[in-house]
């Protein structure tokens, strides 16, 4: 089954990501896998800390998970998958690409603040060429009309 791969974080345009992916995917009979990926950054204490800090990252980012998850199983009939990678986002988006070839389309929402869409949209744009799958930037500003009326 082809996949829709969106990105969890933090960002606020993440939710029309997650949105158009959810609503391609149940227009199309796909499938969403949700990707979030832990910086190594965030564990450079002791070990029993950095064990502690790596567990309460996989809660929060099921916790955050499952909000989305929900919203996609009861409004889109979409039952979501959620994978955890632990790296810098770029490479662990681009090898989970090409690790998983059900996945067909990566979906990112882009920023629009007065720092451009955002550091992933901008370094996966200028390496789009070379990826196995198309890349949909979905516009932050969008509203939940204009979304169901392009998915």
């Amino acid at each position: 089954m082809r996949k829709f791969l969106v990105v969890l974080d933090d960002s606020r345009e993440c939710l029309n990501a997650m949105r158009f992916a959810a609503m391609r995917a149940a227009n199309t009979g796909a499938g969403v896998e949700i990707l979030s990926v832990i910086p190594p950054d965030e564990f450079n204490h002791w070990i029993g800390v950095a064990d502690i800090m790596r567990a309460e990252a996989r809660e929060r980012i099921e916790v955050h998970f499952e909000v989305f998850a929900k919203w996609m199983r009861d409004r889109q009939r979409v039952d979501p998958k959620l994978v955890i990678r632990e790296g810098e986002p770029l490479p662990e988006i681009l090898a989970q690409v090409r690790e998983d070839p059900e996945i067909g389309v990566l979906v990112l929402g882009a920023g629009t603040g007065s720092g451009g869409p955002g550091p992933l949209v901008t370094a996966l744009s200028k390496s789009a060429g070379t990826l196995p799958v198309p890349i949909t930037i979905v516009p932050g500003d969008l509203s939940k009309e204009q979304l169901e009326a392009i998915t």
